[in-house]
């Protein structure tokens, strides 16, 4: 059996998708659906069972043939004020699931984040080295959570205390692709600006507040979920392999670029207004991503990373403009 936590969210249904894919069929999404259209993400799929997150604990006591947990369940906004909220859904979580796959054998790839860097000025160097750790200061309440956990499981392997089969925690950095759809405001730029231009707005970035950046030249490393998936997937495939890891292109492109790409892929000239950076964000804004992808590569992971433009065209052409924008 595979568990997929936060299963029907964004990267997890793509998971779920992949898996199914290469002929899984005892698939469970752990997730909250609640009244939106997050079930969507998932109704294609042939599912052994869709379990509520506080279900969980009982559904795993019932069970002892899981080969491995997808944990990308979490609390994702970076805007979430309640601290105490993000601490139980996202650190004890994930210790927990931790602690309860080292015990039954198990395999655990979960999700870590890119919000770990803060401002970036230490670099996006994916060292699991305790020393480099703790140099990292992330700017949300979010990026710390994600950040706690992997500390936490550093000090586990420094006492050389229990640990999964297999373990892998994922930094991702700019990920967009279908079935973000729920999301909202916590869209990719992708989703977000194709929906304004389908309804006739004008294409909106941030102006730069910093003079090395011009308007819309601030970067980020913007990657394709197909991408994403396909790193899980060889991970999945390559159980001796257990390491912190980046999860991006490894080159950083402009949020004009991005924009450009849209309108390619729509087939509309460029037409793009640059607005102020809210003052509530203009302080903790980041100008610059890029995951180092060394580790990684190191491990033998070869495959090559789908460029902007292609990607974009992808997400628009195959999902966005068609009349089932589900994967």
């Amino acid at each position: 059996m595979l568990i997929v936590t936060g299963g029907a969210g964004f990267i997890g249904s793509n998971i779920v998708a992949a898996l199914e894919e290469r002929g899984e069929t005892d698939i469970v999404v752990v997730d909250r659906l609640r009244d939106g259209i997050k079930w969507k993400n998932i109704a294609k799929r042939n599912l052994r069972d869709i379990v509520h997150p506080d279900d969980l604990p009982a559904f795993l006591d019932a069970h002892n043939d899981i080969k491995a947990i997808f944990h990308m369940g979490a609390i994702s906004a970076t805007t979430e004020r309640d601290a105490d909220k993000i601490v139980q859904n996202n650190f004890k979580l994930t210790t927990w699931l931790w602690e309860w796959c080292a015990r039954h054998s198990s395999r655990l790839i979960y999700a870590s984040s890119a919000a770990t860097y803060g401002d970036g000025k230490q670099g996006f160097n994916d060292s699991f080295d305790q020393g480099d750790l703790a140099k990292l200061a992330p700017l949300n309440a979010y990026g710390w959570s994600k950040h706690a956990t992997d500390r936490r499981f550093r000090t586990i392997l420094d006492q050389n205390g229990f640990r999964p089969k297999q373990w892998a925690g994922l930094k991702f950095f700019n990920v967009y692709g279908p079935n973000e759809y729920h999301k909202g405001g916590m869209r990719s730029v992708v989703s977000q600006m194709f929906d304004k231009l389908s309804a006739g707005e004008t294409a909106t970035l941030f102006k730069s507040h910093h003079p090395d950046y011009e308007d819309g030249g601030q970067l980020r490393d913007f990657v394709w979920v197909g991408d994403v998936v396909d790193i899980i997937m060889w991970l999945y495939d390559n159980p001796q392999f257990s390491d912190l890891f980046n999860v991006g292109t490894g080159k950083a492109r402009s949020f004009k670029d991005l924009a450009l790409s849209v309108f390619s892929a729509i087939g509309k000239e460029p037409d793009i207004q640059y607005v102020p950076t809210p003052e509530s964000i203009r302080d903790k804004y980041q100008y610059f991503t890029e995951a180092n992808m060394a580790k990684l590569r190191a491990c033998g992971y070869g495959a090559s990373m789908t460029p902007l433009e292609e990607g974009v065209r992808q997400y628009i052409q195959d999902y966005l403009a068609t009349e089932d924008p589900f994967r």
